[in-house]
């Protein structure tokens, strides 16, 4: 089965343990994700069966959407309520200085990923070594904020929705929005809207061709079969003048091709079209 299409994560489970109930349902062997999600968080997953897993690089991940809950005077080691260390009682702030907070977030903005997270130190996730224990010391990296957008504040909670880049983690933001209101934060609830402009509806099968973020050549017959065989194949072939990426169409399948330097290279070759 080749297809692709936006899942609904729950709470509380793995975004690897949720493709394994998906896969065991529609009986199939070959599946993957884009973009994994907290097993505390719920929400967007978008999901590959078949060749289609060969597509996630090419697809759009900007902007992640995302609404969170942040608790604040929650410290939690794992920066959400899976790893609560201790509550503490903080004062009420007014909604004006939390509405003028939240702006101040946006661009780019340095943090550090949580410990309790998949990056990866020498090899291994960060999470394993620090489950063990272990010390789990992370780079400082950038994630950039589009837009964050005040919901709601009923103390100690503040609810917000924000727009961020690839990469970005929305625990670590939460500690920084904490940190600048002098206490401790961790996130009560996260859920990603959407990804790359993708949304949940009801796990419809998406057409590649309307995701990926390139034109489309419709190819002629007497191309067929060099393009199937992966063969050499020109610019003037493609009648393509402009370096970039390119979608060789044609009824039953389709190829990522990139034309650069005067080459042209196949990226992905013979996708169905279902």
């Amino acid at each position: 089965m080749d297809c692709i299409f936006v899942a609904k994560k729950p709470l509380f489970i793995s975004s690897n343990a949720y493709l394994s109930q998906l896969k065991r349902r529609d009986k199939v062997k070959r599946a993957g994700f884009s973009g994994i999600l907290d097993p505390f968080a719920c929400g967007t997953l978008i999901i590959a069966y078949g060749g289609y897993t060969r597509l996630f690089r090419f697809l759009e991940k900007n902007p992640k959407v995302y609404q969170a809950t942040l608790w604040l005077g929650l410290e939690s080691d794992t920066l959400d309520i899976e790893g609560i260390k201790e509550i503490y009682n903080v004062q009420k702030f007014k909604e004006e200085q939390l509405e003028s907070l939240l702006q101040c977030f946006c661009g780019k903005v340095s943090f550090v990923p949580p410990k309790y997270s998949a990056k990866k130190i020498n090899g291994k996730k960060a999470y394993e070594i620090a489950r063990k224990g272990g010390e789990v010391a992370l780079k400082s990296q950038e994630m950039e904020i589009f837009k964050i957008e005040f919901l709601n504040y009923r103390h100690p909670f503040l609810s917000f929705k924000v727009w961020v880049s690839e990469g970005s983690y929305i625990r670590s933001l939460g500690e920084l929005i904490a940190r600048e209101l002098n206490c401790f934060g961790s996130l009560s609830y996260l859920e990603r809207l959407s990804e790359g402009g993708l949304v949940f509806q009801n796990e419809a099968k998406l057409n590649p061709l309307d995701i990926l973020p390139f034109p489309i050549i419709e190819c002629q017959e007497n191309l067929r079969e060099t393009i199937f065989n992966g063969r050499k194949i020109s610019k003037e072939d493609l009648k393509i003048y402009k370096e970039g990426k390119y979608i060789v169409k044609f009824e039953e399948f389709f190829s990522i091709i990139l034309y650069q330097e005067k080459k042209v290279e196949y990226l992905v070759n013979r996708i169905p079209l279902c």
